[in-house]
């Protein structure tokens, strides 16, 4: 926040949708500190589209407007997981740790209930009717948050220039007894220590800021989980958090 809000001579506001400062307190109190405020433009800091972050943090933001009858308008910046500026910003911050002796990359995105994917497609015969669902070009992949962290992998590999043999994808944070998407990250950290693989790289691109996903389950716990299958060493590539390049990203967006 106070990076981006150097580059800018607009007030810049940091709210949580699942904790505080809540999306309504950062907007009653731009309100107040700005008399002349008539747009917010809003940006919700999930690269990837589900409706229990994108959907209900705009809904949110309309309904405290809605409630405290502010004369604002509310411009939303859409999921960017495909944008080029957001997949560059992540390869320059892991370009040091791919150029390190390593046996397997892990993509680990935040997981998600099965259900909230099928859901969200009309017809009902596609999302994960067949393996490459997400391959076939259909209008539910807007809202499909499967398809669209495969596509920030296929960015980001193909800007890096990774074999196929050198990465995989896995969905952590895995919660209650519903069958949610998979691979889980510690199995397969379980598998690639099986198979021979001794040092390990996890970049988390669903989430733009390091925090307890990230440091905690998978630096500390997924360590220790990759250790105990016979591997040695698990590297956390960083998120973005105040990287110079992703500042600039959002500086850029709010132009």
């Amino acid at each position: 926040q106070a990076a981006l809000q150097a580059k800018l001579d607009i007030p810049v506001a940091l709210s949580m949708r699942y904790g505080n400062p809540s999306i309504e307190s950062q907007l009653l109190a731009l309100h107040k500190e700005n008399s002349d405020l008539a747009e917010v433009l809003f940006i919700p800091l999930y690269p990837h589209y589900a409706e229990s972050t994108v959907t209900t943090s705009i809904e949110q933001a309309k309904a405290v407007i809605k409630k405290h009858k502010l004369d604002i308008k509310l411009t939303v910046i859409p999921p960017f997981y495909q944008q080029d500026d957001y997949i560059n910003a992540l390869v320059t911050s892991a370009s040091s740790y791919l150029k390190q002796d390593f046996d397997h990359l892990v993509f680990s995105y935040h997981g998600l209930p099965e259900s909230h994917i099928t859901k969200l497609d009309p017809s009902g015969q596609h999302c994960l009717k067949q393996d490459d669902c997400c391959q076939q070009a259909k209008e539910c992949h807007n809202t499909c948050y499967r398809h669209q962290v495969f596509r920030t992998t296929d960015c980001f590999v193909e800007k890096a220039g990774l074999s196929s043999d050198k990465y995989s994808i896995a969905f952590q944070s895995r919660l209650g007894r519903a069958k949610w998407l998979g691979p889980n990250t510690e199995d397969r950290l379980r598998e690639l220590a099986a198979s021979g693989a001794k040092n390990v790289l996890v970049i988390c691109p669903a989430f733009v800021t390091d925090c307890l996903e990230t440091l905690e389950e998978i630096s500390i716990r997924g360590q220790a989980v990759f250790q105990e299958a016979g591997g040695e060493s698990l590297t956390l590539i960083p998120c973005l958090n105040d990287q110079e390049q992703w500042v600039e990203t959002l500086t850029s967006w709010c132009s």
